[in-house]
């Protein structure tokens, strides 16, 4: 190895050297923090202020030998009449599905076809799908229920739990510090505590009509459950420096 390289090779093993010892020295000098971990909780319950609910028709006939069909136009027309005396907007009555089915007497003649429709209705509350499904013919009601429901301001109450979760856990840090002769500062690390969770309400009835029933004669009694509230819940996690 020529002077030069070995030259060279010193002065990269003296700069190696140097950073690594001041490294350390910085890493040993960073003073230490005392610091209190917690985790804080809050919760809120709501009502539903968005629930749709399907309603489905169908065809039928009125006398036994297949004459007489009822029209699935005239039933819709039924719905739609019923659903604009109860004060609901055209945008929140829309058409779900289109359907049918072929009914066969015998073993190679097809003999009629039953058309059938369903349709979504956006309401607030449950208390007026009865009132429009008893002005329907019931017979050409195939069934009705609750398809999802949903909270106008999700958003922001998300947001709202989370701030209150916050500040239950900065209240904890401080009864506990207080409780031995300490004092908390100022924050120091928040952690939103991911729980995959998605707020849903469980419905302690779903209403339901069905073609089955009113054919046996059945009587539905008019529903006056709503819906449960939603409970929305967050963690969050933070730690606060000691004084």
């Amino acid at each position: 190895m020529n002077r030069l390289a070995k030259t060279l090779l010193i002065s990269t093993l003296l700069f190696t050297s140097a950073f690594v010892t001041n490294a350390q020295q910085v890493i040993m000098e960073k003073p230490f923090i005392k610091k209190i971990e917690v985790t804080g909780s809050a919760e809120q319950e709501v009502l539903p202020d968005e629930i749709f609910v399907t309603v489905s028709l169908r065809e039928y006939f009125k006398d036994k030998d297949n004459k007489n069909k009822v029209e699935i136009m005239v039933l819709e027309k039924q719905l739609q009449k019923a659903v604009e005396e109860a004060g609901i907007a055209k945008e929140n009555f829309t058409i779900g599905t289109i359907n049918g089915n072929r009914e066969w007497w015998g073993k190679k003649k097809p003999t009629t076809f039953l058309e059938g429709k369903s349709y979504i209705l956006k309401v607030a509350n449950l208390y007026k799908i009865d009132g429009i499904v008893s002005k329907v013919d019931e017979k050409g009601i195939a069934y009705t229920n609750i398809d999802r429901y949903e909270f106008s301001k999700i958003e922001q109450l998300r947001k709202d739990i989370k701030i209150k979760a916050l500040q239950a856990a900065k209240e904890k840090a401080k009864y506990l510090l207080e409780g031995i002769g300490e004092q908390m500062a100022e924050a120091l690390e928040i952690i939103e505590i991911d729980q995959s969770y998605s707020p849903q309400p469980v419905y302690s009835n779903m209403m339901m009509r069905s073609a089955k029933m009113d054919a046996s004669g059945g009587d539905m009694p008019e529903s006056t459950v709503d819906v449960q509230k939603i409970k929305v819940r967050y963690e969050m996690k933070a730690s606060f420096r000691i004084k």
